[in-house]
């Protein structure tokens, strides 16, 4: 039963993408319910196959036999695969979901025709799918698959307002990220070469000094699809894409790829060398403070979310890589630091759709007394907000402590060292969000932010279920974290 489940999760969304090119302007309905459908069969595979992992190889490809003896296409869903999913399908619907109200001609900063629908809907349907063939993935050679399938749905979905600043944009989020894609490939070439196998477990076989240079060509693929230092220029210049693309592109997809390739490599053996775990963190921590540095000159409030993401991003990176030198608890904080800002990172971006739709502006200095006329929005940004950024008992707080502590129990001066940069950090980035946001939703009205306009009732919904997550993230990911690194 859970091999038909797998399968039909993968290709459901596949078949709702099509279904959305035939149907066009009446694409929404087959959105929702494939989106719906995908979503229940998520969670019906993690709760079959929790505690224990699950392979099953389906097929091969028949120009390799002789060469791999072993299968190539295939399901493989185990604690690390069935968080990802978690993540990336759920967000997925509720993507599709607040889509179907702020896609429409009422939207005051981008109005959209149903004559675009189709088009939106299949590449949003089209990106689920990549994610969740990425999530299940039993080998590197299917997950580079999916991982460029995420580069051609992010390239059309930012660039779809077909204007020259979303043309660019998306035209830089594929030129930087395939430059990534190029160094996965040549690990897995490398691996193949050496070992005949596709596997995960497949690095294990390569003599030490090689398998340094696999992992740092992984690491260089992830830099760029995760949008990390010195890679990270593309992802604030994506925020050309229609708001509900820009959150689930930074809370559940495409730079969560990044991040979920260096958690599968490093947890497929634990073999992770020690001067590439002290690169990956030493980058880690670069990135969240140069991203940090960009919050102070951001009028964009999509932007400033992005640069957020980016520092967020480096957080699970800098969390693996405490797992790579010993301490597995850093590393489960990091993987739980995926679901965690997921949620929390989605709610936020919503809630600049939410004033984007109302006001048609989504800057900060337009912004003001928005809490009057926009009470759940300002109560979800707020909620967004104190979750992002740690305060108890909201999710991210528990996935940084995690990774603080694994951090704590590595040995000389890396753990206080750690400890002391990433806590200036969530200091600084609350004061300055905590500014933001009462800034936009506190004082008296501005102009923009007087006009009259009710929120429907789909984006209203999909702010409530996304409060609900940034509560209970960790309730959900923390059962299957602790499965991992045994």
């Amino acid at each position: 039963m859970i091999t038909p489940v797998a399968v039909l999760m993968l290709i459901l969304p596949a078949v709702g993408a099509l279904l959305s090119v035939v149907l066009k302007r009446r694409a929404r309905p087959a959105a929702v319910m494939t989106a719906t459908i995908t979503t229940g069969l998520a969670v019906w595979l993690t709760l079959s196959t929790f505690g224990a992992p699950y392979t099953r190889m389906l097929g091969d490809l028949p120009w390799l036999h002789g060469i791999v003896d072993t299968p190539i296409l295939g399901i493989f869903v185990d604690p690390l695969a069935s968080l990802m999913l978690l993540v990336v399908v759920p967000i997925g619907l509720l993507t599709v979901l607040y889509s179907t109200a702020y896609l429409t001609d009422k939207n005051r900063e981008h109005p959209v025709g149903s004559e675009h629908y189709g088009r939106y809907y299949f590449w949003l349907l089209l990106f689920i799918t990549s994610m969740v063939g990425m999530a299940v993935s039993p080998n590197f050679l299917q997950f580079f698959a999916f991982w460029e399938l995420t580069t051609l749905c992010s390239w059309a979905l930012i660039s779809f307002h077909q204007n020259e600043r979303s043309l660019r944009a998306g035209f830089k989020a594929l030129l930087m990220t395939s430059a990534g894609s190029a160094f996965f490939l040549l690990a897995i070439l490398i691996i193949f070469v050496r070992t005949n196998s596709f596997d995960f477990s497949a690095l294990s076989k390569l003599p030490d000094g090689l398998r340094s240079w696999v992992f740092l060509f992984f690491l260089i693929a992830a830099w760029a699809k995760a949008a990390q230092v010195p890679l990270q220029t593309w992802l604030p210049d994506a925020m050309e894409a229609p708001t509900p693309i820009s959150a689930y592109l930074h809370a559940a997809a495409m730079v969560k790829a990044g991040v979920y390739l260096m958690a599968r490599t490093v947890s497929s053996g634990w073999g992770i060398p020690p001067k590439i775990s002290l690169l990956m963190g030493g980058m880690a921590l670069l990135t969240i403070f140069v991203a940090l540095s960009f919050y102070f000159v951001q009028d964009d409030l999509k932007r400033l979310l992005a640069y957020s993401t980016i520092a967020h991003l480096g957080y699970v990176l800098l969390g693996i890589a405490i797992g790579g030198l010993g301490a597995t608890l850093g590393f489960r904080g990091g993987v739980l630091h995926i679901i965690c800002h997921g949620y929390s990172k989605a709610t936020l971006f919503f809630c600049a759709g939410n004033i984007a739709y109302v006001t048609g502006t989504r800057n900060i200095s337009e912004l003001r007394g928005l809490g009057r006329s926009m009470p759940l929005t300002a109560t979800a940004f707020f909620i967004g907000l104190l979750s992002v950024t740690g305060v108890p008992p909201f999710a991210c707080f528990w996935s940084k402590f995690m990774i603080l502590s694994g951090a704590m129990r590595l040995g000389g001066p890396i753990g206080p060292l750690i400890l002391v940069l990433i806590l200036s950090e969530t200091l600084i980035s609350f004061g300055w969000m905590l500014y933001v946001g009462q800034k936009i939703f506190l004082g008296a009205p501005l102009a923009t932010a007087q006009v009259p306009s009710d929120i429907p009732w789909a984006m209203n919904v999909t702010l409530i279920i996304l409060m609900i997550g940034c509560v209970a993230a960790p309730l959900v990911g923390m059962p299957l974290v602790q499965l991992m690194g045994k």
